[in-house]
């Protein structure tokens, strides 16, 4: 009954806010303190019973009465923090002024004539709202005095954290708390795991929503691929002015890295209890994801080799970029590796008992995280790579590549799984560590196949490629680089693998998809170079290929024979119009999916989803993708010693340009990949502008004579065609003379045959490594606040509010 009471008051009291005309003078604490001193209400009622329309009312007609609103709310947090919320009645304040902040500040920011306003100082406030005008604090704008309001209610005694007093008496002085004694979880540079207390993560939830409430106003502004414009609520929270910065990014990191939604493994368990771990290590790792996007793209010094704790090594300004990039402790690396494999992992996990285990659904969050590290931490790149634990990470990326294949809600999804799988094949360890054999078998609708975890890369991009949505096509080319990058390590394809390449190559070389645009031929380009990797550098273990190149012999024929006479060409182009299907999908030889698996579907109609730019005649677009494959990679090339060298411009080959880099180092895998400032992706202004020049020039272009003859020159088919000239009379005469029809036989053949002084002389190794710039920054950007944006529903924080990064549209 009191808690309706309480409701119907501050129901009341919003009333009475919107309808009052005149000023309410700050000083009248009976009116303001009906929205914090004495209601129940939780961060839900607060949502229901303060609409949006009567808030942006206020903002619009009574704005001097929403200043004092905010300006209040604030001051009770300061007051708070600098008290340390001794009663029961100050804890439920703070609580109350975080949930009516967190109500509010979406409708600030919307309005570009407020958004500046937190920034101001309030006449006659003091940092603390007290009356010490001459202290030097006292001009702090409004903003920064909540984020160190909210920082220091973090680490608040029997409020946030465990208290360390000695006695009911002893007291403990918010101003001289040492907060690194107060880190929430043990992990990186913390040992003591302290005692779980369900209202302290509860109250830290509603702080950190808040947190990153305040940090949201970076999606009121539209997209913008200048990295210079910094989130000034990020910089200053990140900054040495916040001195509890060390240990709440240890606390963010470590909560989320120890984090076991399975718990003790009791069945149903999370339908019995209540996990409110599982609500703040969402906030968490949100809350670092967005602290940590603000250096995207700029390149740092070197990870320092002293402890963390040492302040005065040179790092970037943003101090939670600083700190992740000085982790360097094995132990460290291992507690964060296996924290976030073990929840990548989570949704995967079968069970006998249908829904018995909990699912927790934020691994697109996670694996923005795990991108920051690899980025911001090379030494901790090194480490994943060092051993097959990286293979905890890319079995759970295969699953949701191939679970979102279809559904176009999670085209960003796609592409932050390629781009960490493009990062990893640029290092030499990654191809080393798939030979290991795949023996977990994760549910997923690919055919069934005994290998390694190369096959299941191969099969599971093979899957995109033939029966993923359209607008997943400007990926073909990354996906394909990264089997480029890793083929030479790879010892032994299984056939099903084999013949998965082998259908991509047919289906990309017939001469209707080469002629129909004029990037198409560098997909064959791209599997070809990967079947000379193979067979110059691991020729003894991958019979399966071979036989699979001699039975397909007709498509390499076909293409070094390819027509380019324009009436071939034109008759090529008719009898594409006749069938549109860019790739048969019955000719793959489909087998039977792994048992316990389920199609790939579609998103439901209704689905929210995210976007940057809709193009012309499409429902639904985020068009992040990158120009072309060579603009987001740079080519090294391996020398014989085993070291990467430079790759002259003059000498790269036909397929795609790539920007160039020294590299150095590749015999392990502390490579340092050089970065430039070429933009890959667009803003929204320049991606208008594509759009009418290349709407004019698709319907121009067309394919020449002199365009085909200019790249089917240089296809690379010596190596191959030197293997059929060799190895099919060899073949043929085997099954004469034996009356052979059984494959295992012909098999054994080639595992024991050698082409060994038959071949070319070997080429080079050509790797290209992921190469960072502004506009793969501006697409983590939108991508991340995106998926904040999907996340947060309940409560619905910037639901129905005018943001400007990306469009909200329904499926």
């Amino acid at each position: 009954m009191g808690n309706t009471d309480s409701k119907l008051n501050f129901r009341k009291a919003v009333i009475q806010l919107t309808t009052k005309t005149q000023p309410v003078e700050a000083t009248d604490d009976a009116f303001w303190d009906q929205f914090w001193a004495d209601t129940a209400t939780t961060v839900q009622d607060v949502f229901a019973l303060v609409p949006a329309a009567e808030i942006r009312a206020v903002r619009e007609e009574s704005p001097s009465n929403l200043a004092t609103l905010c300006y209040k709310a604030v001051e009770k947090l300061v007051q708070a923090a600098e008290s340390g919320c001794p009663s029961e009645r100050e804890k439920q304040v703070v609580l109350n002024c975080s949930r009516m902040l967190t109500r509010i500040l979406p409708y600030i920011f919307e309005d570009q004539d407020w958004r500046g306003f937190f920034w101001s100082t309030v006449p006659g406030a003091g940092r603390a709202g007290t009356d010490e005008m001459d202290d030097d604090d006292s001009a702090r704008p409004l903003a920064e005095s909540l984020l160190l309001a909210i920082a220091d209610l973090l680490f608040c005694p029997d409020f946030t954290v465990h208290s360390h007093r000695r006695g009911p008496d002893s007291v403990e002085d918010m101003q001289s708390i040492d907060s690194c004694e107060y880190i929430w979880e043990a992990g990186v540079g913390f040992a003591q795991s302290p005692p779980l207390n369900y209202i302290h993560d509860l109250n830290r939830s509603e702080l950190l929503r808040l947190l990153l409430t305040c940090f949201s106003e970076a999606m009121y502004l539209p997209p913008s691929s200048d990295n210079n414009i910094l989130n000034p609520w990020v910089t200053f929270f990140c900054s040495t002015e916040n001195r509890h910065a060390l240990p709440l990014f240890t606390s963010l990191v470590n909560v989320v890295c120890a984090y076991d939604p399975v718990g003790y493994g009791i069945p149903y368990n999370h339908l019995l209890f209540s996990d409110y771990r599982e609500q703040l290590v969402e906030q968490a790792v949100q809350i670092l994801i967005v602290t940590l996007e603000h250096e995207g793209g700029v390149a740092h010094r070197p990870a320092s080799p002293s402890s963390m704790d040492d302040q005065e090594s040179v790092g970037p300004d943003n101090l939670f970029v600083n700190y992740l990039s000085r982790i360097h402790r094995e132990e460290d690396y291992d507690f964060v590796l296996k924290g976030l494999a073990r929840l990548l992992t989570n949704p995967l996990t079968q069970t006998y008992l249908p829904n018995s285990t909990k699912k927790i659904q934020f691994h697109q969050e996670l694996l923005v995280l795990f991108w920051k590290l690899c980025d911001f931490n090379k030494k901790f790149l090194f480490f994943v790579l060092k051993s097959s634990d990286v293979l905890d990470i890319l079995v759970p990326i295969l699953f949701y590549l191939n679970d979102s294949r279809a559904d176009q809600s999670r085209v960003g999804l796609m592409h932050i799984g390629v781009f960490i799988l493009l990062l990893l094949s640029g290092e030499r360890n990654f191809g080393v560590r798939l030979n290991k054999p795949y023996s977990v078998h994760v549910p997923m609708d690919i055919p069934v196949f005994t290998g390694t975890h190369a096959d299941l890369l191969v099969v599971v991009f093979h899957k995109i490629i033939t029966s993923g949505h359209q607008r997943l096509q400007p990926l073909f080319d990354c996906l394909l680089t990264i089997i480029v990058n890793v083929s030479p390590y790879l010892k032994s394809l299984s056939m099903v693998a084999a013949n998965k390449l082998l259908h991509l190559l047919e289906a990309f070389s017939t001469n209707w998809f080469l002629f129909s645009a004029s990037q198409n031929h560098h997909l064959v380009f791209f599997l070809l170079e990967a079947f000379n990797n193979i067979i110059q550098y691991q020729f003894d273990g991958n019979c399966n290929l071979v036989y699979a190149i001699i039975r397909k012999r007709n498509v390499f024929h076909q293409l070094a024979n390819l027509p380019s006479d324009p009436g071939s060409i034109q008759k090529a182009l008719q009898r594409k119009r006749k069938s549109p299907d860019a790739i048969s999908r019955t000719s793959s030889q489909e087998t039977v999916s792994m048992e316990g698996s389920h199609p790939a579907v579609p998103a439901e109609p209704g689905t929210l989803k995210t976007s940057l730019v809709a193009m012309p005649g499409e429902r639904w677009c985020l068009d992040l993708l990158p120009a072309a494959i060579d603009k987001l990679t740079e080519q090294s090339q391996v020398s014989e010693d085993g070291t990467m060298v430079t790759v002259p411009k003059k000498d790269s080959p036909p397929a795609p340009r790539t920007d160039h880099a020294a590299v150095t180092g590749a015999s392990d895998t502390e490579s340092n990949s050089g970065r430039d400032t070429e933009d890959v992706f667009y803003t929204e202004a320049e991606m208008e502008r594509r759009r009418v020049s290349s709407a004019s020039t698709v319907s121009y272009w067309a394919a020449t004579p002199d365009w085909v003859l200019s790249w089917k020159c240089k296809l690379p088919l010596q190596t191959i065609m030197r293997l059929l000239q060799v190895l099919v009379p060899q073949v043929e005469k085997i099954c004469i003379d034996k009356g052979l029809t059984d494959e295992s036989e012909i098999l054994k053949f080639l595992q024991h045959g050698t082409l060994v002084g038959l071949l070319p002389v070997p080429h080079p190794i050509l790797i290209r490594k992921y190469q960072a710039n502004a506009g793969t920054a501006m697409w983590f950007r939108t991508y991340m606040w995106g998926v904040v944006y999907l996340r947060n529903v309940d409560p619905p924080i910037w639901y129905d509010t005018d943001v400007r990064l990306f469009e909200i549209q329904r499926m």
